[in-house]
């Protein structure tokens, strides 16, 4: 043969190669989404928890970041070694990082109440703040845990679960937590929102490159920031951070896990640890067959052994909330993405967390300067939903996205409430609420009920309707059989209205919702009685 290369050679280097040039893309929307974790965490256990700087930046950050490092480049070895394996040079890693869910459920319905009743019972400040970190300890624990128990049957469960209901819950998610919050941000500052988004869409809608062949990520993050300088969006309410940078290597904590679990900390927060933990298992099913659906075909079993490790493993070195496979793989690999955005991702947050250099990019880079990349995601995701199941389930799609968008809209009315003044020792909470929203035409009660496990309300829906659909009565019937259980044990709407929050149930074990199991079995029966009460028309038949 002559001198000249194969024209296979490129694409078989690039087959087991580490980076590629959309990893850039892919390592700016997927930092800053970690990123935004970071700065919560922070936030909560300043603001809220009032843990000190200490505990915060010289235990819990370091103890993240080892369990986000070693998930990440868990993530990207799979990814290669699928890329080898299958001969494809376009496999992306699944993304990976801080569960934002976990996240709230642990600060405000753990730690919180945690530290609240330690508080009451006379406990100092710095040990009612102990004991509230050691509660949030033996909730990430145990989240692993039982991800990793649930690692050994949680492919049946998937392979039985129409694909319309996987997909359709991390749509409702993406179209709601993600895309309508950050398009709020956008429109609330138009000329940073404005400019970073139309980069965004040049770059992965239209599909063209820049001029130099910078990254379209790239570009949006440096002039989101200039321009949020400019503007005086940043530095925002944040200030020039007083501590220096100083490294924190991280510790083993396996003598605070051994107080932890010897204390009062599991009883009490069962009703919220095992939902949690469940959450999580479903969330990284939904998260793997989307994947799957965007043509990346990962082992199931492996995937949610590293996740349950990777949140053991931050309880392990001090960090009291747990990591995920995240939802957005679609949009990563739409990006370019493959396995070095994992890597740059696990590196990057992990220098964040050990440097001591997190206050400092949370001053010098506003959320604004990349939240157009977030946006974007949230809205490939939920396209994707419609776009690769059969074209007869996309009403299903569509009844499995309402409940996220509910919850959110749930989330929205509870903090508006804190806004104008309730739900404060002063103001508490109280159920005349139900009644006065109802005044005006706003069934806050079935928002309330929804907002409660909607994760697996939006999957339970879906998947029955999808039996609907297909006429597979019995499986539509099954679904709202398991709706129904999972309400009768407070699984999903079963809710309290306290003196300054609205949520899950934090009190024993037990707190079912009757009358919503009621109305799932009623369905149950009524489908399962449709091939004696219905005439069924032909399935090909137009109307």
């Amino acid at each position: 043969m002559s001198g000249k290369q194969s024209p296979n050679a490129p694409r078989e280097a690039s087959i087991g190669s580490w980076f590629e040039r959309g990893d850039i893309d892919g390592f700016f929307g997927l930092a800053l989404d970690n990123f935004i974790q970071l700065l919560l965490i922070a936030n909560f256990c300043e603001a809220i928890l009032n843990f000190p700087s200490e505990l915060i930046y010289g235990r819990i950050l370091p103890g993240a970041a080892v369990s986000v490092l070693a998930g990440n480049i868990f993530y990207a070895w799979q990814a290669r070694a699928l890329a080898r394996r299958t001969g494809r040079s376009d496999v992306c890693a699944l993304p990976y990082g801080i569960n934002t869910v976990s996240l709230f459920g642990h600060v405000f319905l753990i730690m919180l109440p945690a530290k609240i009743v330690a508080s009451a019972a006379g406990a100092s400040p710095e040990r009612a703040a102990q004991i509230a970190w050691h509660a949030g300890l033996v909730a990430t624990a145990a989240s692993g845990i039982i991800e990793i128990a649930a690692a050994f049957f949680a492919e049946r469960i998937r392979r039985a679960t129409p694909r319309a209901a996987l997909l359709s819950t991390l749509a409702g998610i993406a179209l709601s937590f993600i895309s309508l919050g950050f398009l709020l941000q956008t429109f609330a500052h138009p000329l940073v929102g404005f400019t970073g988004l139309a980069i965004v869409m040049l770059t992965y809608f239209g599909r063209v490159r820049f001029k130099f062949g910078l990254p379209g990520g790239l570009i949006a993050v440096a002039l989101g920031t200039a321009l949020a300088w400019l503007t005086h969006v940043a530095p925002g309410d944040a200030a020039w951070p007083a501590t220096g940078i100083s490294f924190h290597a991280p510790l083993p904590a396996l003598r605070d896990i051994c107080a932890a679990f010897s204390g009062d900390y599991i009883v009490p927060y069962l009703s919220v640890i095992i939902p949690m933990g469940l959450f999580n298992v479903i969330g990284s099913l939904q998260n793997i067959e989307s994947a799957e659906a965007a043509g990346d075909a990962f082992a199931t079993r492996p995937a949610l052994l590293m996740n349950g490790f990777g949140s053991v493993a931050a309880a392990l070195f001090g960090s009291c909330f747990p990591t995920t496979i995240y939802i957005g793989h679609p949009g990563w690999k739409a990006l370019g993405a493959r396995r070095g955005y994992s890597i740059l991702n696990g590196v990057g947050i992990t220098l964040l967390c050990l440097s001591g250099t997190l206050t400092y990019a949370k001053y010098l880079v506003p959320i604004d300067a990349g939240m157009a990349i977030v946006l974007w995601i949230g809205m490939v995701i939920t396209a994707q939903a419609f776009q690769t199941v059969p074209r007869a389930h996309a009403p299903a799609v569509v009844v499995g996205i309402l409940p996220a968008v509910a919850a959110w809209g749930a989330m929205i009315a509870i903090n508006a409430l804190h806004v104008a003044g309730l739900g404060t020792l002063a103001h508490p909470f109280g159920p005349e609420l139900l009644d006065k929203f109802r005044l005006t035409g706003t069934w806050i009660h079935g928002a309330f009920a929804l907002q409660q496990g909607f994760i697996f309300a939006s999957l339970v829906l879906a998947a029955a309707t999808v039996g609907v659909i297909e006429r597979r009565w019995n499986s539509a019937a099954l679904w709202c059989a398991i709706a129904a259980l999972l309400a009768a044990t407070g699984l999903i709407h079963s809710y309290e209205i306290r003196p300054t929050d609205i949520g899950m149930p934090i009190s024993g074990l037990w707190h079912p919702a009757w009358e919503w199991a009621c109305g799932y079995a009623i369905m149950a029966v009524l489908f399962f009685a449709a091939r004696w009460t219905t005439d069924c028309v032909s399935l090909n038949a137009e109307t």
